[in-house]
């Protein structure tokens, strides 16, 4: 079907495109993901050790950082692809939120540390920023984080982090100064989960995913953990999820056209009085409608991926995301209902898709929270 969008990718960004979308085809079917879901990781160990082969770990890098100096579009190809694979593997959580938080706000001694690590797949990173009072909103940061001699001691409660469990190293958002929700007095500081007084309980989240809550109980970090300006954290936090939204919003492309093209091809094959279900003008109305959400929100976010550099980004990323919310509900809902109440049952892809589109939707602020931010 033609798109409304006239938009040709790069000969690089196009390879990129076929070897991530092939490798998902191939690699990532339901049945395995099925039994990764079971696993004690939660995702698969080989197919990261192929991500990091293949170089799409080194994607969003820059060169100085051991990376391939890739960027928001490159991000976009790969994001959108794990999507039509419903990707376990936690390149959200390492790559773009702890690798995007050191590429950004780690000095070199820090990056030269772990980078190379992140971008052979070897070392896992996570990103404890919320907390369980917190909602969407970044600067309420209630863990504090108390001078010690040349360190600091971190104590607090951080909650729903992304692949926590796995990671073999912790970036957290404490104070250290200020009330509950200032915009300063925030910073960021590496953590070793292994340290003393890091309580850490991993759990399954509605997606199949994994997340994790984890208690700081006067944790003792060096200077050389400081993330970045003591107290300004937050203008740094704010960019790297911005980006890391923006990304999800892909992820959501792939699974909204992987839902419209799993219900296009029941409708031809479901009979029902006699003839398939496509034939009937209600059903092609709410195809064409499930086809039409599809290719708005693909300008949506790819307008919100070309801004991230811009001073739009802001903008521009809430747009994106309160447009994601709305076409994800209305896609996943109409292949749910088409599939009838087989939708909902675990043998069928459509109702795993519609979880993660569901998460997504609550991951960095969900329609109501981007509506508010895009308007003010």
């Amino acid at each position: 079907s033609a798109a409304m969008v006239d938009f040709s990718y790069s000969e690089e960004q196009q390879l990129l495109k076929d070897s991530v979308e092939r490798f998902a085809r191939e690699q990532m079917t339901i049945g395995r993901r099925r039994e990764l879901v079971a696993s004690d990781d939660g995702f698969s160990r080989d197919n990261w050790a192929k991500f990091a082969e293949l170089g799409w770990l080194a994607v969003p890098f820059s060169e100085a950082s051991g990376g391939l100096g890739g960027g928001p579009l490159e991000v976009m190809v790969l994001m959108e692809a794990f999507g039509r694979g419903l990707a376990l593997e936690p390149f959200l959580a390492t790559v773009l939120l702890g690798g995007g938080l050191l590429e950004k706000g780690g000095n070199a001694d820090q990056k030269a540390a772990l980078l190379p690590g992140v971008v052979a797949g070897e070392t896992l990173l996570a990103f404890a920023y919320a907390e369980p009072q917190s909602r969407f909103a970044l600067n309420d940061v209630a863990t504090r984080a108390a001078r010690d001699g040349g360190g600091y001691r971190l104590t607090g409660h951080k909650a729903v982090v992304f692949h926590g469990a796995v990671a073999d190293r912790l970036l957290v958002s404490a104070r250290t100064s200020g009330a509950a929700r200032d915009a300063d007095g925030i910073t960021l500081f590496l953590v070793d989960p292994a340290a003393d007084g890091v309580v850490l309980r991993g759990y399954g989240t509605v997606d199949g995913l994994r997340a994790a809550d984890i208690r700081l109980d006067d944790v003792a970090v060096g200077g050389d953990a400081v993330v970045g300006a003591v107290g300004a954290a937050l203008p740094l936090i704010e960019d790297v999820v911005d980006r890391a939204t923006a990304a999800l919003c892909s992820e959501a492309l792939g699974l909204m056209d992987v839902l419209y093209e799993t219900t296009l091809e029941y409708s031809k094959t479901r009979q029902q009085f006699g003839r398939p279900i496509g034939k009937f003008q209600v059903v092609q109305h709410r195809l064409v409608d499930m086809f039409v959400a599809c290719q708005e929100a693909r300008s949506m976010v790819l307008m919100a991926t070309l801004k991230l550099d811009t001073p739009e980004r802001r903008r521009a990323v809430s747009a994106a995301k309160v447009h994601i919310g709305r076409a994800g509900r209305l896609i996943g809902q109409e292949a749910v209902q088409l599939h009838g109440g087989m939708g909902m049952t675990e043998e069928l892809i459509v109702g795993h898709y519609f979880k993660r589109l569901t998460m997504i939707d609550t991951c960095f602020g969900n329609v109501d929270h981007h509506l508010a931010r895009f308007a003010a």
